[in-house]
């Protein structure tokens, strides 16, 4: 648990911290108005593989945003994804705790899995089209193509307790520990009434 509670940490500080610090050759020089390159610094340094240009005031900074696209990609689609899974019926009950709690906790918990993954594997990784139906617990896979193996299952499980009712309990399961443990994303109150079967 200490464990996962530094990838936490780090996650969040890097998105916390993300522009605040930019290495000095990625700045314009202020009286030229000329971004000063690694190719124009003896050619070392960063590939010419795509950036973003943003303003901030007298300045252009260039940011590399391949890497941050895809990882920005492959959370939209969960996100989606897990929408689909929950279906109308309950999406419409339990929206606003859904959009509170559960997302930003996917939100971490992908960024934090995609970046163990490493930068060089990161293009081989995909998200699971379809959900299960009924009363499976998948929402999504996270895929390695590169070793055709699953690095991360997420799930959603109903919670019968008694006296209190049906919950949903969102969380995870790595490749590393054999889909073991759970990793836990977060929980919603459904109601004393049984919900509908996921994606009705």
């Amino acid at each position: 648990m200490n464990r996962w509670m530094r990838k936490i940490a780090v996650a969040l500080i890097a998105i916390l911290t993300l522009g605040i610090y930019t290495p000095t050759y990625l700045i314009a020089d202020e009286d030229n108005n000329e971004v000063i390159t690694p190719k124009e610094n003896n050619g070392e340094g960063l590939s010419d593989l795509g950036s973003s240009v943003e303003s901030t005031g007298d300045l252009d900074i260039h940011i590399p945003s391949y890497e941050y696209d895809y990882v920005q990609t492959i959370t939209e689609q969960a996100k989606e994804q897990t929408i689909t899974k929950l279906g109308p019926r309950i999406i419409d009950k339990v929206e606003d705790e859904f959009t509170a709690s559960i997302l930003p906790n996917l939100e971490v918990a992908l960024q934090s899995i995609l970046a163990d993954v490493g930068e060089d594997t990161l293009a081989y990784i995909s998200i699971t089209e379809q959900p299960a139906e009924g009363y499976g617990e998948r929402i999504f896979n996270i895929h390695d193509h590169q070793i055709n193996k699953d690095i991360a299952r997420f799930h959603v499980r109903r919670d019968n307790r008694p006296k209190e009712g049906y919950w949903f309990n969102f969380h995870y399961h790595l490749r590393k520990d054999g889909y073991e443990n759970h990793y836990t994303i977060g929980e919603i109150y459904w109601d004393k009434n049984t919900p509908p079967k996921w994606m009705s």
